[in-house]
């Protein structure tokens, strides 16, 4: 893990002094739009655009997902990072652990994730994340925040694909984004927080506020198939992408073990019900998940040793 300096890469973890030990997130820094308006600056072209994925991370995880249910695999390409993020950050290798989704940098036949950011912008400074969406046409990054390319990708092609289905509906969308905003900062950024904390007193306030939040969003679900009203919207899938790691990675990896998602029947029963759908399936890899964390966070798992367990009988592998 490290970060971007003006260019230049450094192997430098996050610095949680500064911030009494919590781990604090840094804001994306590419916010351009994808939009159907053929004249706007990033207009939706199919072939134009190229994803940038590591299949083990929760905010890349949810544009695949929608990038699936929104039928685009045809309209954008991917590649995917290796499942190792150490000294050099994201990497890009053929498939050594076994997943033929690792064929290297598609585009642009990287060896780092951090090239295609200078590729952008020579002198970024910041972290370099996943998800990415570049543009061919004017070799860019669009953008590299997660949030707002789920809701490009929801409705930007619609007028190419005919796919109408709609994740973030006019009507739920005050409900969606209040969700959005608790889930975020309690379940979504909050397993981190918690994995990353390090003094005791932020463990234990981040630890606190996740279950609290996850107690809170299970009695939210009772007697109710979705978060908000009677349809699966972007709400879901922001949070299953953590809820599908956390018995595999965050109960143990991160410390967040009070409970499983396994022992809230809710919260259960909403990852089982989204994982049965095939569109989500085809996105949802353990093996890459489990590798990454385990293996990649050394300054949590020093040894890199890859636990075995657990099984979920309910979980039969990613379809790609």
């Amino acid at each position: 893990m490290g970060l971007l300096v003006d260019g230049q890469w450094q192997d430098k973890w996050y610095d949680t002094k500064k911030s009494d030990g919590r781990f604090v997130r840094e804001d994306a820094q590419f916010r351009h739009w994808l939009q159907a308006d053929p004249d706007s600056e990033f207009p939706a072209q199919s072939g134009r655009y190229h994803l940038y994925v590591s299949l083990a991370c929760p905010w890349a995880h949810r544009t695949l997902i929608m990038r699936e249910l929104k039928g685009l695999a045809d309209y954008i390409d991917v590649s995917v990072v290796h499942p190792d993020m150490l000294e050099n950050g994201w990497e890009f290798h053929g498939p050594d652990i076994g997943s033929p989704a690792l064929v290297g940098d598609q585009l642009h036949g990287s060896q780092f994730m951090h090239e295609v950011y200078t590729r952008a912008k020579p002198d970024y400074s910041g972290r370099v994340t996943v998800p990415v969406v570049w543009d061919k046409q004017k070799n860019t990054i669009v953008s590299n925040e997660s949030a707002e390319i789920i809701r490009m990708f929801n409705c930007a092609f619609n007028d190419l694909t005919g796919n109408t289905d709609d994740y973030y509906p006019q009507v739920l969308r005050g409900d969606i984004d209040e969700i959005n905003e608790f889930v975020y900062h309690n379940i979504n950024n909050g397993v981190y927080k918690t994995g990353f904390a390090t003094t005791t007193e932020a463990y234990h306030e981040a630890f606190d506020s996740l279950f609290a939040a996850l107690d809170k969003i299970e009695q939210r679900l009772q007697g109710k198939q979705w978060l908000v009203g009677e349809q699966m919207t972007e709400a879901d899938i922001r949070l299953f992408t953590t809820l599908v790691r956390f018995d595999a990675v965050y109960v143990g990896h991160f410390k967040c073990n009070k409970k499983r998602i396994a022992d809230y029947p809710n919260l259960q029963a909403l990852v089982e019900r989204m994982y049965a759908n095939p569109a989500i399936a085809r996105t949802t890899d353990l093996a890459h998940i489990k590798r990454h964390y385990y293996f990649s966070h050394r300054m949590i798992n020093a040894t890199g040793i890859v636990p075995k367990g657990p099984e979920l009988p309910w979980y039969y592998g990613p379809w790609i």
